[in-house]
């Protein structure tokens, strides 16, 4: 165990609400606490205001006011970076700006001892180049704490280029102590959860760019459909369009400008207007008092079919369909003939519904197919997305709906485009996860706890590659990359060798 020990002092330069967040959980773990900011009294404001949290810990029973007393005897605020001259770790949360990490970490490195760890919690910079600078790199690390520190488990503990093996494990092990749950990860853009998450948004943007859905719609079916906490757009607008536009912006920088992390042209425009979500009053959604909130397009009640017949064995998740609808009291005959390479439901008026596999409905040779979405669980989800293809009537469409309808299920129809909106979504992060799990940016297991813990998804994108498959996820992806120019959807090599170990 190489934890710094709570006899030692534990500097944060940057007294914003992530840096007060990081000093509250340092000073709870047991160590003494200096607060240090440019800005003069801004310092001794940020003590003010956690003891203020610590109160309001005291009186929900979270900790005792003896311990209150005792921590709040810990915490000083410094009116020179020389105060800090006996940190042991020094967490800096200032602005994100290269130049600025760099001249404090400089300025640090004459100030403390040679043995003080270095920690930047930067989102979306290079922990490399942050310590490109210093005489002595290895010392620097990536500690990236999720707002609100003092809640959120997640910790990110990233390896720059020259870190030392030594001080990765310091400052993982610490994190630990402090009640955190750590994973590691190399110095790569966006580190894990930014990294991965990036799809959760950009396909949802792009979704209603495509004019295939409304923004209150894409939440709903996310959300209700696939266990997601909060639907893109509310999730933007609570973290602010600016903050995540520049997250977006500056991870597909970092990568060159690859399709894959293209920002999106309807957020900028929101951006542009001022309409940063709910700390503007407004962004996707307004949050104005008496505003009128956005409902998700619902589908009217349309009577559920008599009976339908199953062709082959639909896929993954979907394999539960024929349960529920026998349990809805629907007749279910399984027909062994072949209705083509999927899965298939045909409805009593000849119409088939099927899976979406990345292609769109419309144009098939054989006609008239409704696609539903992604489910990641049919049987909890309470809401399923259909997009009819152009040669559906509209009798067809209102037995599909009829159908899910029976099974307990809210539907939202839109429009037909390849992937709809759960499946593409989902598709793309377990593919950005399996890619960067093959390049040693974490292991499986840290990917998957970093994105359940961090940004709170229904369960690891590797474990859903596990239930799904690989084969069906690279199969997607390839159909939506031949309906999409610009390599944007090209499955990686490290899904396409998964796919072929598992046959």
């Amino acid at each position: 165990m190489t934890a710094i020990g709570t006899s030692n002092t534990v500097a944060v330069v940057g007294t914003g609400t992530m840096g007060q967040g990081i000093a509250q959980v340092a000073l709870v773990a047991g160590h003494r606490v200096r607060l240090y900011d440019t800005a003069p009294g801004r310092a001794g404001q940020a003590a003010g205001a956690i003891v203020g949290r610590l109160d309001r810990l005291v009186e929900k029973g979270r900790i005792s006011a003896a311990d209150r007393e005792a921590a709040v005897g810990r915490l000083s605020p410094a009116a020179e970076l020389a105060e800090l001259a006996d940190a042991s770790l020094v967490i800096e949360a200032i602005l994100e700006q290269l130049p600025a990490k760099q001249q404090l970490f400089t300025a640090l490195e004459d100030i403390v001892a040679a043995d003080c760890l270095l920690a930047t919690n930067t989102s979306s910079l290079s922990v490399t180049a942050v310590a490109g600078r210093l005489r002595h790199p290895g010392r620097c690390v990536g500690l990236h704490f999720f707002n609100p520190a003092p809640l959120l488990p997640l910790v990110e503990v990233v390896s720059g280029f020259a870190t030392d093996e030594t001080a990765a494990d310091t400052a993982y092990d610490t994190a630990a102590a402090w009640g955190k749950k750590p994973v590691r990860c190399a110095d790569t853009p966006g580190f894990l959860v930014n990294r991965i998450a990036r799809p959760f948004y950009a396909e949802a943007l792009r979704a209603y760019e495509e004019r295939t859905a409304d923004p209150a719609t894409i939440d709903a079916v996310l959300r209700d459909g696939t266990g997601f906490k909060m639907g893109p757009f509310e999730l933007t607008d609570l973290i602010g369009q600016d903050v995540n536009e520049a997250v977006t912006h500056s991870v597909w920088n970092a990568f060159f400008q690859d399709p894959k992390f293209t920002p999106s042209l309807a957020q900028r425009r929101l951006v542009e207007s001022g309409l940063h979500g709910r700390k503007s009053g407004r962004g996707w959604f307004d949050y104005a008092e008496g505003a009128r909130r956005h409902a998700p397009q619902t589908a009217g009640p349309c009577p559920a079919p008599g009976s339908v017949v199953l062709h082959a064995t639909l896929p993954g998740p979907a394999a539960v369909l024929p349960e529920l609808i026998e349990e809805a009291g629907i007749k279910l005959t399984r027909d062994g003939t072949p209705s083509g390479p999927e899965g298939v439901i045909r409805l009593p008026g000849g119409a088939c519904l099927a899976l979406t596999n990345g292609r769109p409905a419309t144009n098939r040779a054989d006609g008239r197919y409704i696609r539903f979405d992604l489910s990641l669980d049919y049987r909890a989800a309470t809401r399923i997305a259909l997009a009819a293809s152009a040669e559906a009537s509209e009798a067809d469409l209102a037995e599909a709906v009829g159908l899910f309808q029976a099974l307990g299920k809210q539907v939202s129809v839109i429009d037909d485009v390849p992937g709809m909106i759960a499946a593409r979504t989902i598709a793309m992060i377990i593919d950005f996860a399996v890619d960067a799990a093959a390049r040693g940016v974490a292991t499986p297991e840290d990917i998957d706890t970093a994105m359940r813990l961090g940004v709170n998804y229904p369960g690891g994108p590797l474990e859903w590659a596990e239930r799904l498959g690989a084969r069906w996820v690279w199969d997607l992806l390839d159909a939506m990359y031949h309906h999409n120019a610009g390599g944007r959807y090209v499955p990686s090599w490290a899904l396409r060798r998964r796919a072929d170990l598992e046959e």
